[in-house]
């Protein structure tokens, strides 16, 4: 019995090794197939948080500098500063004015230097008086500015492809109300620049 015993056993054995035998590295192909599928996946990962990193703080900047745009002027107060904005223009033809103005200089530029972006690749800087809601009544309507512009996204090539996104610009457009309002003297309507 011990014989028959030691045979069989010797037999599972023998089975085993030759199951061994007959898959020699197919835990090495599989990881081949399955690494770089993790590896694109991981560097999307980072590819997309960056982008949505440069679109936070380019928001962040143009809010900075529009919140100095809107705040009112007072040249009897002592405040030696100008309106930097131009009149509304149309939905087709709008009326920007480029930078540098002050508000670029001074809000813009430094909000995008704290998160290390070049306030320099800044592209089609736009920064005019829009009428918020122009289907409203008139005696109603409301005035702001609106800075626009675009920033070029993370540069960085997708792996294992020719497809180069080195030329996706990110933009972003933020709007806020003017404080001090404009009043035509002769209706008493609000008046936008």
């Amino acid at each position: 019995m011990y014989r028959y015993l030691r045979k069989l056993l010797g037999r599972i054995r023998a089975r085993k090794l030759a199951k061994w035998r007959g898959d020699p590295g197919a835990e090495l192909v599989e990881a081949a197939l399955v690494l770089p599928l993790l590896l694109m996946l991981l560097l999307g990962i980072v590819w997309v948080g960056r982008a949505y990193n440069i679109y936070e703080t380019i928001t962040r900047a143009a809010r900075e500098g529009a919140r100095y745009a809107v705040l009112p002027s007072c040249a009897t107060c002592g405040n030696t500063t100008e309106e930097t904005y131009t009149a509304a223009g149309t939905d087709t033809a709008p009326s920007c004015i480029g930078f540098p103005t002050y508000e670029f200089t001074n809000y813009v530029a430094p909000a995008l230097l704290a998160s290390q972006l070049n306030p320099k690749s800044v592209k089609n800087y736009c920064q005019q008086a829009i009428v918020i809601n122009p289907d409203s009544d008139p005696s109603v309507q409301q005035c702001g500015v609106q800075i626009s512009f675009k920033y070029p996204g993370p540069q960085f090539p997708i792996p294992f492809t020719t497809i180069d996104v080195s030329t996706i610009y990110i933009s972003t457009s933020v709007t806020m109300r003017m404080e001090n309002q404009p009043v035509d003297a002769s209706t008493g309507l609000p008046t936008c620049p």
